[in-house]
């Protein structure tokens, strides 16, 4: 009856049933025939409350109290069912252990780079490893240069010790790096010596959470560092001590507890801070986000420890940075949805002074990064990357040769004017590379992926449907040559459309288990993301949010249309915004699919806002404390349009307990729902991990085993080929 507290969210005509059925007991696992597991009705505890006039009913709201006994038991019978199906598979062992053996074969990969005097920094995994270790480089294009800096897996044995993020001194001398647990992003800040990977005897707490997240940057001389800081217990009730987030400073060797507030007036409570230096450490740049909408505002402090606001968030700007030229740059939307660059003197900071450098043109501005002879700017053209580069008088000088339909994840410029960035495409394996401006050639480094498995038969190819309102949403179809499209491929169906985020060619070698297996992969970009700019964001944001489920949508009736699949080999698959997505695309046509896996998804969009990260979410989706914005939210929230007595595809929702991002209570309210209302005789199963959280920080272990669970989920309800793994 999950479908009794629904209303036409138009009308806002409240309804309520005549009958609450509540079950006081959970009810033991029963075995069938065939020995599956199966889960008698979940308690239903109604609660009503009232949204701008209308009643709506949440059955199972007892299911949100993870510190409830009853819901630890609820949840322990939840895994053994979900377990029981799992194993039950006669390929999922087999999935993972090739799934290990390809990890591990796999070369060394390299991310989150920073640049610091004569020091690259970067991130590098390598299995058996279950986390990354942070390196510093003298030189990128030889190993032998490196030097591992902190080692999370030799700081915690178990593996599950996270670095969320690091930041070098101006020196490079020294780094400040935030550590969490099991996958919490919980983080406090750590001091180590790059020379050797000493770490100094000082811990700052409170500095990272997944509400507003957090950073640090180091003052000129090295003798401190700025940082983000939430309240304390104590300083602020409880229910805001995630929120309220400032900027203070630690002098080291000093106790944190004389530590001073650098910045706070005008900080709104959903604050999410990032902090940045000048080149010579003599300026702080904080940029302060409201919420997750993409509305920033921008704080510079001077040498002489002032504070000054530069930007609004009403301004359009998305991103400033700091010149190697004494300037300021800053990427701004307003009255330019694709993006272009204005130029301020660190001297005279006021937006009024800038200058416009690069004009919006036909592709949407990513980012940018200053070099001591000009400006790279690396622009997103609907998917692949372009990167150009502008002289200081904002001159067009060249572009940087890349391969077709690849992405530029990450450049930064080296100190002889090298833009050293990652390249990576969606059957080529990553490779950092070096473009010197001046001679215009491009040159491998030492750092450049390997592939554990081959991708020469696999083609991408870009296909675009027509979404409900006749707009046009590109897809990216991965799939082996000479596929046969005859309706019979068992297909996935991914997408996000949120947060102004842009689904770019990204390689992934556990791809060719699926592709193996006869199966296509779609990646659709859909309205909500970045790829065509704001005004593509917008489009798909707030109550404009059904957009992106019609986007969706469509995008799988053009897959079925043009005889890749069928509504019984097509399965669609989401994480986190992409799992509200799925849970809109499976409540509101659940006749078009035949499997939905969905990782820490959002589900119940008329709770989000009661969750400390949710409320940080309100400028993506929206209130119910404001009418439209309600009548949007309850009209697609997946959780109030589960039906009974509705035949609903298989379903695998994943989550994390220590997730602080979603709460993970969304998945055991949604599959309680689903597996009350469902009348297919399809599974409808809850895989919680413990030693999770959002994925952030998880361990290659924890990775290793969601995968191969979803891999012989898929691989089992589509009918997909399993004779490679049949020993």
């Amino acid at each position: 009856m999950c479908d009794t507290n629904n209303t036409n969210a138009i009308g806002l005509a409240a309804r309520i049933p005549a009958l609450f059925i509540s079950i006081t007991l959970l009810c033991p696992l029963i075995l069938n025939s065939t020995g599956a597991q199966l889960e008698a009705p979940t308690a239903r505890q109604p609660v009503i409350e009232e949204y701008h006039g209308v009643k709506v009913i949440d059955e199972y709201r007892w299911l949100e109290n993870a510190a409830d006994p009853a819901v630890h038991d609820w949840t322990a019978r939840q895994n053994a069912r979900t377990r029981a199906w799992l194993d039950k598979s006669p390929i999922r062992n087999a999935l993972a252990a090739e799934l290990q053996e390809l990890y591990e074969e796999s070369s060394a990969s390299y991310s989150g780079m920073t640049v610091r005097g004569d020091k690259v920094f970067m991130l590098r995994l390598r299995p058996p490893a279950q986390q990354p270790s942070l390196l510093a480089f003298s030189s990128v294009t030889n190993l032998n240069s490196r030097v591992r800096v902190v080692d999370p897996n030799k700081l915690d044995t178990n593996g599950v010790t996270a670095i969320d993020w690091y930041v070098p001194s101006v020196d490079g001398r020294r780094v400040a790096v935030s550590l969490s647990r099991n996958g919490s992003e919980d983080g406090a800040l750590h001091f180590f010596d790059t020379s050797n990977g000493k770490e100094l005897a000082e811990e700052i707490p409170r500095v990272q959470y997944p509400t507003g997240g957090g950073s640090a940057a180091w003052n000129a001389d090295g003798a401190g560092v700025f940082y983000t800081r939430y309240p304390h217990p104590g300083e602020r009730p409880e229910e805001d001590l995630h929120f309220f987030q400032q900027v203070w400073f630690h002098k080291l060797g000093a106790p944190v507890s004389q530590d001073t507030c650098e910045l706070s007036e005008g900080l709104p409570r959903i604050a999410e801070i990032g902090l940045s230096s000048s080149e010579d450490g003599r300026h702080i740049l904080a940029s302060v986000a409201n919420g997750d909408g993409g509305d920033f505002a921008h704080w510079l402090r001077s040498p002489s420890g002032q504070w000054r606001q530069i930007t609004k968030f009403e301004d359009g700007i998305k991103a400033v940075a700091f010149g190697r030229d004494g300037m300021l740059y800053i990427l701004s939307r307003q009255n330019a949805p694709l993006g272009k660059i204005l130029r301020l003197p660190l001297d005279a900071p006021a937006l009024a002074n800038a200058a416009l450098f690069v004009k919006e043109s036909d592709a949407v501005i990513q980012g940018f990064a200053s070099s001591p002879t000009g400006l790279f700017v690396h622009d997103l053209v609907g998917g692949p990357s372009r990167v150009r580069f502008f002289d200081l008088k904002g001159r067009h000088k060249t572009d940087v040769p890349l391969p077709p339909v690849s992405t530029v994840g990450e450049m930064d410029v080296l100190n002889d004017g090298q833009l050293l960035f990652k390249n990576v495409s969606y059957t080529r394996p990553f490779a950092w590379l070096l473009f010197n401006p001046t001679t215009k050639r491009t040159a491998p480094t030492a750092l450049v992926g390997s592939s554990p498995v081959d991708f020469s038969d696999v083609e991408v190819i870009r296909e675009t449907a027509r979404s409900k309102d006749g707009t046009r949403v590109p897809m990216n179809i991965i799939r082996r040559k000479g596929v046969k499209l005859d309706g019979n491929n068992p297909t996935v169906l991914y997408g996000y459309g949120g947060y102004g985020v842009s689904l770019v060619p990204g390689f992934d070698f556990t791809r060719r288990l699926w592709l193996d297996a006869g199966g296509v992969l779609a990646i659709a970009n859909l309205r909500g993301g970045g790829e065509f700019g704001e005004a593509w964001h917008k489009a798909g944001n707030l109550t404009l949010k059904q957009n992106v489920f019609d986007d969706f949508i469509a995008c799988a009736e053009w897959l079925i249309n043009n005889r890749y699949t069928s509504n019984e080999k097509l399965a669609i698959e989401g994480r986190s915004n992409g799992g509200l997505l799925v849970g809109a695309a499976l409540t509101q046509r659940p006749d078009l699919f035949r499997a939905v896996v969905s990782g820490v998804g959002i589900y119940d969009m008329l709770r989000v806002e009661t969750d400390p990260n949710g409320v940080f979410n309100v400028t993506e989706f929206g209130s119910v404390k404001d009418k439209a914005q309600f009548e949007a939210l309850f009209a697609y929230s997946p959780y109030h349009r589960v039906k009974d007595g509705t035949a609903y595809p298989s379903v695998l929702l994943t989550t994390g307990e220590n997730d602080g991002r979603v709460n993970p209570s969304n998945s055991r309210k949604m599959a309680a729902c689903l597996q009350a209302a469902t009348i297919s005789h399809r599974p409808i199963l809850l895989r919680t991990s413990a030693g999770a959280g959002h994925g952030i920080g998880s361990s290659m272990r924890e990775r290793i085993a969601e995968k191969a669970d979803a891999l012989a989920f898929l691989i089992g309800e589509l009918g997909a080929d399993t004779s490679r793994w049949d020993k």
